[in-house]
């Protein structure tokens, strides 16, 4: 498995290796053994499913807090997103940065949001199937979200605002400057 540091350092992308004859391909998604030796020594506890029928959906920018923070490991097994995740720890030399790559049903990646990241997604095709392994459950008591167009992040989201297909919860999110502090940072 392929793993590499992104602009900012503890978001990470795998690149499971696929082996391929005339039959397709078989690969391995998830080794804990290999995830603890690339620095995610987590339990996951919990998989999601989202399904995006247009091109251009945006679901972002979502997190937990308190006891129910969570840690995502994404990929996609139909079609393309471009997956992004927002520094939202404050203290930290990257707050309110982003670092984001393209995952794919073709291409196979991974993207391991931290807990204290904001997570976000853009779908590049329709029908659009991806898969979420978390390291806490759901909790709507404790989720939050920041604005997906918030101008402070200035998020190179691949779609025209105005064509961006997002939920009414996500339209009237605050900004991150207007949110509480929900992480801080702890130096390695």
């Amino acid at each position: 498995m392929k793993v590499e540091r992104l602009t900012i350092p503890e978001v990470l992308l795998f690149t499971p290796r696929r082996f391929t004859d005339a039959r397709g391909f078989v690969s391995e998604t998830f080794n804990r053994r290999r995830l603890a030796a690339a620095g995610i020594a987590f339990d996951f506890v919990q998989d999601n499913d989202s399904f995006s029928r247009e091109r251009g959906t945006i679901r972002a920018l979502h997190a937990q807090h308190g006891p129910a923070v969570q840690g995502k490991l994404v990929r996609v097994v139909k079609g393309a997103i471009w997956d992004v995740a927002v520094d939202a720890r404050h203290g930290s030399p990257h707050f309110g940065r982003h670092a984001g790559a393209e995952l794919s049903a073709e291409n196979g990646r991974q993207l391991w949001i931290p807990p204290g990241f904001l997570h976000g997604f853009c779908t590049l095709a329709p029908d659009t199937f991806a898969l979420y392994r978390m390291t806490a459950e759901y909790d709507p008591a404790h989720e939050w979200g920041v604005l997906w167009n918030d101008p402070d992040l200035a998020i190179p989201w691949p779609v025209d605002p105005a064509r961006a297909v997002v939920s009414e919860k996500d339209r009237f999110r605050p900004r991150l400057a207007e949110c509480p502090i929900w992480f801080t940072y702890s130096p390695p």
